[in-house]
């Protein structure tokens, strides 16, 4: 019996403007039995459009990506035109995907010598899937919906939607299956050309809005490099966050990223996080807007059923109606809470103005408190996560995946699991959270101070692995509290958190610069020496450019320079190989095999927190460490750039934009212009960490 299969979109062209996306094979065609379809909130509203001139399709060329939301594909009409071996009519299709649908422009271009006659046909309709079926390789439970003739294209629905697809200039005929038909003369020279609109109309009330706002809630910094790549990567990285932005319904001015095309397009604690404390370097109003929409939905309660607490900060939130394979609102993260409150503080030092962090302390004590009280489960001093809903994640952290906590051996770690770097956001955000208490006049900031004191404690204690020789943290601490010891890439988000001393710090760094581990493309979530390793395994051996990214930064600013700059070097060569357009995660093949990138091939692109990495890593090797409220902006870049000089305009610190130039064989090497009033600069010692 065949068994259902996650559908592969590697090969696929992502073009999305939240909340609709539209996926395509690379000549323009949208054909079922595949991921390909055009997409508004989670349903599938059409998964067939296939042109085709002269009763055949036309032969593809080429294609390219415009921006996040657009998409051109070039082919040629093989049969047409002059019989000579040069191409001499071609069809060239525009594809624009709106937060409401899509328009898509099909102009056929005769270059001939010759008139042309023909019949272009276009086969329009739809299975009115849910993203949950598509994802899961399954059939849509109910028929196909009858496709409706219409004067000007065709129509279908079900209970809740209903697709209108409309042509300018309406069809000549129409044929049997949602076929329209032109019957079409186009003079030599000349270009005959129809727009063809697809929209939704649902009764299902939008879980999110497409933002009102034409401008993004960032800076758009402008970088010239020594490596032209990283400028390209930022550019193209930031147009294809433009396209994942949402709003809340509740509060329409706030924007939040949604997580990823196509799986993701919506508010996931977790990667809504990491996205805007990433961005942070181009302004705090996403990292506002992201706070506030997840304090809105935090935990009041203790619901089993969906893993909701009080205090903690969800998970996911997905239509009720559509069947998605967990709860529509769901709790179960581990991470997501500690993460919440280091944005908020990271926030408030990059200028955050008080104004906008004072309505959200009163959700800062809750979140600290479910840390306490609810995040460790047993009591043994430890956050870690106990599955309790029936349809839940068995992994809590940001490796979810079912096999991603295990034994060097391969065996699977039990819950209830204690993640290291859970812990290490923990301890962060107890420190970062003291601060703010302490500065917003609220009680508790030594509790708290204490409490983190103690947990850095207990964590160098229990989750230290001695193994073969080598001295590395555990990943995890099993249901038993042993600990679990393979040689994971979660270690590296521990660098910079605090929870480690220098020498602990140094070892991690080593550890990590390994082969093993640096594939020269990135980071690996797991060594490749594990007799479970695989470089196309969701968490066992890929590498994910957030990851990377994280590891990066607490590299930088611990004063490991080298590893960082290696890591980076790999991710920007990685991002080239993706047309600049990082996927969500890739293989994690060693670059030595010579066989370039490998993608994933249900990695979702763009991905929110794979994009977001372009500025963070760009940051984090210049070593910006603002803290406005104190007046000062500490810099350190690396001692040896990976991407040579660097220029930077649009950079923001306290809500002005500046320009930071790095030029290492110059004196002074790095200057800084249009720092707000009262912020000074430091320019820290190039071996000093930060």
């Amino acid at each position: 019996m065949a068994r259902d299969q996650q559908p592969y979109l590697h090969n696929l062209v992502s073009s999305v403007r939240a909340p609709a996306l539209a996926l395509s094979t690379a000549d323009g065609q949208i054909r079922p039995g595949s991921a390909s379809g055009v997409y508004h909130s989670d349903r599938r509203l059409l998964d067939e459009f296939v042109l085709r001139v002269d009763g055949v399709e036309p032969a593809p060329v080429t294609h390219g990506v415009a921006a996040a939301h657009e998409a051109w594909f070039l082919s040629i009409a093989r049969a047409l035109g002059d019989e000579i071996p040069d191409p001499t009519v071609a069809i060239e299709r525009r594809r624009a995907v709106g937060s409401d649908g899509l328009r898509e422009t099909f102009a056929l271009q005769n270059r001939s010598t010759v008139d042309v006659r023909t019949a272009i046909a276009l086969r329009c309709s739809g299975d009115l899937s849910a993203m949950s079926v598509v994802k899961a390789g399954r059939a849509a439970a109910t028929r196909r919906p009858r496709v409706e003739e219409t004067t000007h294209g065709v129509s279908w629905s079900d209970e809740q939607t209903r697709v209108v697809v409309t042509a300018d200039p309406a069809p000549h005929s129409h044929e049997p299956g949602g076929v329209l038909r032109w019957n079409v003369e186009v003079p030599a020279g000349a270009t005959w050309e129809v727009a063809v609109d697809v929209r939704c109309q649902s009764t299902l009330p939008a879980l999110f809005d497409a933002p009102g706002e034409t401008l993004p809630p960032w800076s758009c910094p402008v970088v010239r490099a020594g490596d032209h790549r990283l400028a390209r990567l930022v550019e193209r990285s930031l147009a294809d966050l433009d396209g994942l932005l949402l709003s809340d319904p509740l509060v329409p001015k706030d924007r939040f990223a949604g997580a990823g095309s196509p799986w993701f397009l919506t508010l996931f604690g977790r990667d809504s996080l990491w996205t805007a404390r990433f961005l942070l370097p181009t302004g705090t109003e996403l990292a506002a807007s992201t706070l506030r929409t997840l304090a809105r939905r935090q935990g009041s309660a203790v619901d089993a059923e969906r893993d909701e607490e009080p205090g903690k900060i969800l998970h996911e939130l997905r239509h009720a109606d559509l069947g998605a394979a967990l709860p529509p609102v769901y709790y179960g993260t581990v991470d997501a809470t500690p993460l919440w409150i280091c944005l908020l503080a990271d926030a408030w030092r990059w200028g955050l103005p008080d104004d906008d962090v004072e309505p959200l302390i009163a959700h800062l004590e809750r979140a600290l408190v479910w840390m306490r009280d609810y995040g460790d489960a047993d009591g043994d001093g430890f956050l870690e996560y106990v599955p309790h809903a029936a349809r839940g994640l068995s992994n809590q952290g940001w490796k979810d995946s079912h096999d991603s906590v295990q034994w060097f051996d391969g065996a699977l770690a039990e819950s209830p699991i204690a993640l290291c770097e859970v812990q290490a956001y923990a301890y962060e955000a107890a420190r970062k959270g003291a601060d703010l208490l302490e500065t917003f006049g609220r009680a508790g900031a030594d509790e708290w101070r204490e409490w983190a004191t103690q947990l850095r404690k207990r964590f160098r204690d229990a989750f230290w692995v001695e193994r073969a020789g080598e001295s590395y943290p555990a990943i995890a601490l099993d249901r038993n509290k042993q600990r679990v010891d393979t040689v994971s890439s979660n270690i590296g988000h521990l660098l910079g958190t605090g929870i480690l001393d220098d020498e602990e710090t140094a070892l991690i760094a080593a550890r990590l610069g390994q082969p093993d581990m640096n594939s020269g493309w990135g980071l690996r979530t797991m060594t490749a020496a594990s007799p479970r390793y695989n470089p196309l395994s969701y968490h066992g051996g890929s590498v994910w450019p957030h990851d990377t990214a994280i590891t990066i930064s607490g590299l930088a600013a611990t004063g490991h320079d080298d590893i960082a700059a290696s890591l980076a070097q790999g991710l920007v060569a990685a991002a080239e190989a993706f047309e600049f357009r990082l996927p969500e995660l890739y293989g994690g093949h060693a670059r030595d095999d010579g066989i370039g990138p490998v993608p994933y091939p249900a990695a979702c692109r763009p991905q929110a927190w794979a994009a977001a990495t372009a500025v963070y890593v760009t940051a984090a090797l210049l070593g910006l460490q603002p803290d406005v409220p104190a007046g000062r902006l500490a810099i350190r870049p690396v001692r040896e750039m990976p991407f040579g000089e660097l220029d930077i305009e649009g950079f923001v610190v306290g809500h002005t934009p500046i320009r930071i130039r790095h030029y290492p064989r110059h004196e002074p090497a790095t200057t800084v212009e249009g720092l707000p009033a009262g912020v000074t600069l430091q320019l820290v010692s190039g071996h000093q960490p930060l």
